[in-house]
Order: structure tokens, then sequence, then C-alpha cells
């Protein structure tokens, strides 16, 4: 286990949004520096948050080994990348539970075993371990962080403890490569794990009709009704404004993640109309109302903007009702999956509005789910035992010519 010492602290500040703290409290000057030139080329406040996670696991083990960040070697890497195969990821207790003088009965009912199925969706729970995907993660960010400082030259950085593969020594990816081929996954840190290809999962129309009939309130029916129609992310719509919203053309506007791009998308008239009834609803109750306003607010007093957790624990509520373990990216992938099986629907129409780089990305909700192939082979398996118990025709008599006896009858025999 790794000392829960130090931190990242978010500070407000849009010029130094976090700031990662040693175990004295002090800032570290060599990660401040990191997130400056990260800002400076256009990262949002997420990616330094989500590159100091992993920055604060690494200065964690190096104060549990006793070795300074800028004297690590590739022992220590190597360690590293050991460990985070091997080591259980901590288990972090909701604040309320720790409240002193609280009942064991009190405490919510168990949570199903790490990595266990869920009956519904079939997708697994967050297993003990760190997936491969988060090790993966780690490794390009400790990796982009050594090759910055020596980048920089800073003098105390000798050697990156998170080298290339060796393969690539002294070559660059893909070199030599064919435009008219496809592009093969390239192995770049030496430390670094097969992350395998999942298919999306999508939410069942029979399923998310149960989960819109079990929502509390209108704001939340017009938040699934717009995730499901337009494609966009969770917090793209949620970042939206009054005026983003365009009920006459059925269009809404939504700031992309990755360009930043402002681009409109197309939604469907239950989603306009949901949203109508609930701004109806709030600006009676008195919350702001303006074009620069938030789209989406609390339900109760003192009016907030809408966030993510917030969202996100709305959607869980709707979920504890069928014990599914959806999420609200899965909203998402079942808005592809409806657009890509259409067949008036071209697919580049499809990755414009999911804003997809390439088009082999669209291509993944071409996919069939396993629900799809599951019915598909079951149905096969029904068909063959039905041909089975079929009688077969009688044998020809010897001496008959089949071809004789079809233009007498007019075909094959039954």
């Amino acid at each position: 286990m790794l000392p829960e010492v130090g931190g990242l602290a978010e500070t407000g500040d849009a010029w130094e949004p976090y700031r990662l703290l040693d175990a004295d409290g002090a800032i570290v000057q060599a990660v401040e520096v990191y997130f400056a030139d990260l800002q400076a080329s256009g990262n949002p406040a997420s990616t330094l948050r989500s590159y100091g996670m992993d920055l604060l696991r690494w200065w964690r083990f190096l104060w549990a080994v006793g070795i300074v960040w800028d004297r690590a070697s590739r022992e220590e890497g190597r360690d590293f990348a050991r460990w985070m195969q091997l080591a259980d990821k901590p288990v972090r207790v909701h604040w309320r539970h720790r409240q002193a003088g609280r009942e064991a009965e009190q405490l919510p009912a168990p949570r199903p075993a790490p990595g266990t199925p869920n009956p519904v969706t079939g997708k697994p729970t967050p297993g003990r371990k760190y997936a491969a995907s988060t090790r993966a993660h780690s490794e390009t960010v400790l990796r982009g962080f050594y090759d910055f400082h020596l980048d920089r030259g800073t003098d105390t950085v000798l050697v990156n403890p998170f080298p290339l593969d060796r393969s690539r020594r002294g070559n660059r990816a893909h070199q030599h490569h064919n435009p008219m081929d496809v592009f093969t996954p390239v192995r770049t840190g030496r430390y670094r794990p097969k992350v395998p290809k999942r298919i999306p999962k999508r939410i069942p129309d029979d399923k998310f009709n149960e989960i819109f009939a079990g929502l509390r309130s209108n704001r939340d029916r017009a938040l699934l009704a717009s995730w499901v129609s337009t494609g966009a992310r969770a917090d793209e719509l949620l970042d939206s404004v009054e005026r983003d919203a365009l009920p006459g053309q059925q269009l809404i506007s939504v700031t992309r993640k990755g360009t930043g791009d402002v681009q409109l998308l197309p939604a469907s008239t239950d989603s306009f109309v949901w949203l109508r009834i609930y701004q109806h609803e709030i600006w009676a109750k008195g919350a702001p109302h303006g074009r620069n306003e938030p789209l989406w607010w609390t339900l109760r007093r003192p009016w907030r903007p809408l966030n993510y957790p917030a969202a996100r624990q709305m959607f869980n509520r709707a979920n504890q009702l069928l014990g599914s373990n959806w999420t609200l990216h899965d909203l998402r992938h079942t808005a592809a999956f409806r657009m890509a099986e259409d067949p008036e629907m071209p697919l580049t129409h499809v990755q414009w509005v999911l804003a997809h780089a390439r088009l082999t990305t669209t291509q993944i909700y071409t996919t069939p789910s396993a629900d799809e192939v599951i019915a598909s082979a079951l149905a096969h398996h029904a068909r063959h035992a039905r041909r089975r118990e079929e009688p077969q025709p009688a044998p020809l008599a010897p001496g008959y010519n089949p071809d004789s006896l079809n233009t007498l009858f007019g075909g094959p025999p039954a």
C-alpha cells in the first residue's frame, strides 16, 4: 500500500487549475512547470487533473521507496510497472460513513464482488486491480513528463525511467508505412501494457424505456432524451446555455471536448418537448433565466448549474431500479448504434454527428452486440432442429430419370 501523503489540489484559478503537493504540503515545482506546458499546448483543466492523478501515484511510490523524482532510474520505472500489475486499488470510504457514531446497520447494502458481470448489462464491475487502460495511461503520462524535463534541460534529470520499446529505439512509429494499408498497433513504451479492444455497450430499447419511466423529473427526461438523440458526450451537453437550444430548427449546439469547436447537433422532437416542460417548471420556481444562463440547473435552491457528478448520480438512481450498471457514456454509444443501423443514414453522417476524426472509429458501431449474436445463434439452432424433425422425401425408385420427373411435376419433388 502506498502512503496517503501529498495530494492534488484544485485551486479554482484558471491560470493554475491544479497543483501537486508533496508530503509537507509544498508545491512540486517540477509538476507545476509541466502543467504550464500542457496548458500552453491547449489542454483543458480536466486533462491536467487526469495527468496529475498519475503523477501523484508515481510520487507516492517514490516516497515509499525513498527515491527523489529526478534520481529515479529505469529500475524504479520497471518496479512501478510491476507494482501496478500486482497491487490492489485503494478502497476509499465515503465521507458520510466516516462520521463518528455511525451504526453498522446504516451502511449501504454490500456491493457485488469486484469483476462480477452485471446480470442485466453483462458489464463487469470494476476489479480490484488496476485496469490495463489505467496502467497504459499512467505509463504514457510519466514517459511524457520525463521527456519534457529532458528536452527542457533539467540538469538533475539524466534518464527517462520509462523508456521506449526496444524495437522503437532510433526509429519513428510507422516508418516506411504504405498509405494504402491500415495502421497496425505499435508498442511505444517498454513498460506499456497491451490494452484489449472492447466493443461499446448499448442500452436496448426496452431497457431504455424502463430507465426513462423511472426518472423523477422532467429535467432528467429532457437530459436523457437529448443525450440519446444527439450522441453528445455528457459533459458537452451539460455545458450548454439557453441560447444553444434551437427548438425551431430542432438543433442544439455543443462545444466539442477534444477540439473546442462549436457544433450544431440535430435532436429528437421529444427532447425539445421535455426541455420546454422542464424550463416552464424551473422558471416558475425562480431559476435564473437568460440567453447566457446555463441550460441545466439543480432542482432545489440555491440554484446551481448541474454538473457531471450530479447528473451521474441521477442516472445511477435510475439504474438501481433495474439493477443495471450502465453509464452516461453508454447513452452516446446507444445513439451511435441507432444511427449506424439506419440504412438511410450514411456512416459518414454518423461520423460527423459523433465528431470522430477517423471513419474507422465510427465503424466500431457496425459491429453486432453480444445480445444480437446470441439471439441469431439461438435462432440458427432452432431452425436446424426444425429441419431435422421435418419428414424427408422418399428416394426415387431405380430406373426413373429425375429430370423427367421435374419436367412432369413442375420442379423437384417436395
